[in-house]
């Protein structure tokens, strides 16, 4: 039987249609499409697997014996998305007698698991679509700015430009702390807008807020713990920033590194404390809601242990090293150690918490 292949490597059809690989048959394939075209109607997948089933019907039309799948792999591309595929690919095999495959993808990102299927089975074509698109300069900008919308590419177009937008606004300020021009401030305000502009893009924060922002309304509503200690977390925050602040301008060494160094040195452990609060406040509001009480706190708590004692540590470490302070540099460097080994049994933990969310409630039937 000749099998058309549809791969969706990054799997928006799980995260925008909510379907879930693999997607076998012509009939449950055009659902999907539809599902996936109503989600997203700009999305090429939705192209692709309309493409595979015309590919099926023309083997209908020549009598050929055919059936079509759609694999879905994970928004992490890579190794994880790959292993997804081809788990998926092999279950394909065990319910269906495969002779050789057709691949239909919407680019060049989709081909990548070529190797996977042809490892298993051989492919006799492959099949791109393109989508035909007026070229006009309106066509052109509009199609770009659409393509800018897709995180993948945000992340390796617009991040690394704002981080450095960010980081020159940085050094422009600290230059302008010490007595450069004063025009230089709106090089400073400009640049660090821009900067933090791009990232919130990037990352969707405007939305994560608005979010936040709908939730915080309903928690102050329902009288959430939640809003009580957000407060607190808040004000450990502008504390630590005020302090450090303090500390910085009365420090009487005039090294800028030294005033960087009080600066975090001050502020670092209220910040920390914000953090350990703000969870606090939503564990006990899911033990109030009678969800119990969640162990991915203790996971928070670990990391956040385990980024304070790394991030002191550091600190005093890269201070001494470049002679801001005079200090012995084992206890630190035996920390950054201790502060490594404590990230890495968050990281077990939580691996730990998920594999038993992922055991069935149910013990298997004895007799």
């Amino acid at each position: 039987m000749r099998l058309v292949v549809c791969v969706d490597r990054d799997d928006d059809l799980g995260r925008k249609a909510g379907v879930k690989g693999p997607v076998i048959g012509r009939e449950a394939v055009l659902d999907a499409a539809v599902r996936l075209g109503v989600a997203d109607p700009e999305d090429s997948d939705t192209n692709a697997m309309l493409a595979a089933v015309n590919l099926l019907d023309e083997f209908k039309r020549e009598k050929w014996e055919g059936e079509i799948v759609v694999l879905t792999g994970d928004e992490r591309v890579g190794i994880t998305s790959d292993s997804k595929i081809a788990t998926q690919f092999d279950e394909v095999l065990k319910k269906i007698d495969v002779s050789s495959l057709f691949l239909v993808s919407d680019g060049v990102e989709d081909e990548y698991v070529f190797p996977i299927l042809s490892s298993r089975k051989p492919v006799d074509s492959v099949r791109r679509v393109y989508i035909r698109q007026s070229a006009t300069l309106q066509g052109t900008y509009y199609t770009l700015t659409r393509a800018l919308k897709d995180r993948k590419l945000r992340f390796k177009t617009i991040l690394p430009l704002a981080a450095f937008l960010i980081f020159l606004g940085i050094v422009e300020s600290i230059s302008v702390f010490y007595g450069l021009n004063i025009w230089s401030y709106g090089a400073i305000i400009l640049l660090i807008f821009l900067g933090a502009y791009l990232v919130i893009w990037t990352f969707d924060i405007d939305e994560w807020l608005a979010e936040q922002a709908g939730s915080i309304g309903t928690d102050i509503r329902s009288g959430s713990v939640v809003v009580f200690l957000g407060v607190i977390s808040a004000v450990f925050v502008i504390l630590g920033w005020l302090l450090g602040q303090d500390a910085a301008t009365s420090a009487s060494n005039p090294s800028p590194s030294y005033h960087v160094y009080v600066f975090l040195f001050s502020a670092l452990l209220w910040w920390l404390l914000a953090a350990v609060t703000w969870e606090a406040g939503r564990a006990i509001h899911d033990t109030m809601a009678g969800e119990g009480f969640p162990s991915s706190f203790w996971v928070v708590a670990v990391s956040v242990a385990a980024f304070g004692v790394e991030s002191y540590c550091l600190l005093n470490l890269a201070a001494s090293m470049l002679g801001v302070i005079s200090a012995d540099n084992l206890p630190y460097e035996i920390g950054v150690a201790l502060g490594i080994v404590m990230g890495v049994f968050a990281g077990a933990l939580r691996q730990h918490l998920q594999l038993r969310q992922k055991e069935p409630a149910e013990s298997p039937a004895t007799t």
